[in-house]
């Protein structure tokens, strides 16, 4: 699976390259909808914001972006090297929206149930950090290493309910954000995930579960939400058009993503994720960009691609 997404990463390069040299005059078009809503996670300016935040968000905004999911966060409070409060003004100031936020697990992972009140207390401050700028999400990027058997996923989903109540009592929503290793098969004791793909003939081993849906189905949908990236579901082999279908009550948020800048690389129908997104109540979308050299170019042509989309709001 590394060498697969060190390839399509690889390729995105390539390919993003050659479209930035072309500049983004040629997705401009008269009758563009500026009024769309789309966000933007910051990881995706990961190495050129930093060198200039307020000018940088600027920037953002007037691309077309209208929110921001933040990454970065660290427990001091600050999202990179700037304090969360000033990073909430400088947002306001660019006319941004601070949605959601990827906060990642304290270190050591949840492996075990007597780590579980030092998580607790983790999660709290990191509540508290965001309930101060208004902050609607606060999403997990990501599954722990101890996802080797159905048991082992099980614990989990009962360490992120613990986690959403102490989360959700700040007015905020804990949620949990897949990459392709979450559509794994497990199997009760097991040792090491199955790998992607269908059985031949049905014939998965008894007991086996997707992790991804075990994750779904065995945390409490008033206190986990989900957000769903749709480029990785790709590359873990599942339709994220038939998961939002059949999960639409427990998906809040999308990550639309694809291999490089959006709708270059014909991998991903982003006009059926869209229709199926606002059908089942999506309550935001978006932008990850990753593996670009240009990141604020590259960013620029992915608003460029969702304002000029027909089947964009």
């Amino acid at each position: 699976m590394t060498n697969r997404r060190n390839f399509l990463k690889n390729a995105s390069l390539l390919s993003v390259a050659g479209v930035v040299a072309a500049g983004s005059a040629s997705a401009a078009t008269s009758n563009v909808n500026t009024n769309k809503t789309f966000g933007l996670q910051t990881w995706s300016l990961n190495r050129e914001l930093a060198a200039d935040v307020p000018g940088g968000l600027r920037r953002v905004a007037q691309m077309g972006y209208k929110t921001l999911e933040l990454a970065g966060y660290s427990p001091q409070g600050r999202i990179g090297q700037v304090p969360i409060a000033d990073f909430k003004r400088m947002a306001d100031d660019a006319g941004l929206s601070i949605v959601s936020s990827h906060v990642n697990q304290p270190e050591g992972g949840l492996h075990l149930r007597s780590n579980l009140q030092a998580h607790l207390d983790y999660w709290k401050t990191a509540a508290d950090h965001h309930a101060s700028i208004g902050c609607k999400y606060i999403i997990q990027p990501g599954q722990p290493a101890s996802t080797r058997s159905t048991q082992e996923v099980a614990e989990v989903c009962r360490h992120y309910n613990e986690i959403g109540k102490v989360v959700n009592a700040a007015g905020i929503k804990f949620g949990f954000h897949n990459h392709e290793g979450e559509f794994q098969r497990v199997v009760p004791g097991g040792q090491i995930p199955l790998p992607f793909g269908r059985f031949p003939y049905g014939r998965a081993p008894e007991g086996a579960r997707v992790i991804m849906d075990m994750m779904i189905e065995e945390t409490d949908p008033s206190l986990v939400v989900f957000q769903l990236d749709v480029y990785w579901s790709v590359i873990g082999q599942q339709c994220p058009v038939a998961y939002m279908r059949k999960y639409s009550d427990r998906i809040k948020l999308l990550h639309i993503k694809d291999v490089g800048v959006l709708g270059e690389s014909g991998m991903m129908n982003f006009q059926k994720i869209f229709e199926t997104g606002y059908s089942i109540g999506v309550e935001q979308f978006i932008l990850e960009l990753e593996g670009v050299p240009q990141q604020f170019e590259g960013v620029k042509l992915c608003a460029d691609y969702l304002l000029n989309a027909p089947f964009v709001r």
